[in-house]
């Protein structure tokens, strides 16, 4: 079986920047062997599930903007790095980089957190198009599909990190 502390430190940052999801979840005994992406992310998930709404809203604001000043200045975590790169949020011309820092703006002023979206497998254009629909949400709404968002980042997170069984 795992360490808390090496648990820790290796799925502390699935949930970004939110390491007291792991902590929790192994302190509460749902990390069981073997590790797999389904069980830790089960664990995880449950975690952040029955966190505080105010807990939550921690983790949801730990998110970087998409395309936004972290990006531009390189100083996004490497699985965020890789994810806005993959959707080509890296390579947006003037114009698209103007509407998404728009859009940032408008929706963390609306909501009080950042857009957020898994953008695996998604295009900008693709991105674009769910961030015009979602920032016409209410608040709820917009808060359930935000966490729900970011569970899925976390799974897809731990697909990569984890092998089928370890």
């Amino acid at each position: 079986m795992v360490s808390r502390e090496d648990f820790v430190s290796r799925f502390g940052g699935v949930f970004e920047h939110s390491p007291f999801i792991a902590e929790r979840a192994y302190d509460a005994g749902h990390v069981t062997g073997p590790l797999t992406a389904a069980g830790v992310h089960a664990a995880l998930a449950a975690v952040f599930r029955t966190a505080s709404p105010q807990e939550r809203l921690g983790v949801l604001r730990a998110h970087p903007d998409l395309a936004g000043r972290l990006a531009i200045s390189g100083e996004l975590t490497e699985d965020s790095r890789k994810e806005q790169s993959g959707a080509g949020l890296d390579r947006l011309s003037p114009a698209e980089h103007a509407r998404f820092t728009e859009l940032n703006s408008s929706y963390v002023e609306k909501f009080g957190f950042p857009f957020i979206i898994a953008v695996k497998g998604l295009g900008k254009d693709d991105i674009l198009s769910a961030f015009e629909t979602r920032i016409g949400n209410v608040q709820d709404e917009e808060f359930a599909t935000a966490t729900a968002q970011v569970e899925k980042i976390a799974l897809l997170r731990l697909t990569s990190m984890l092998p089928e069984a370890e």
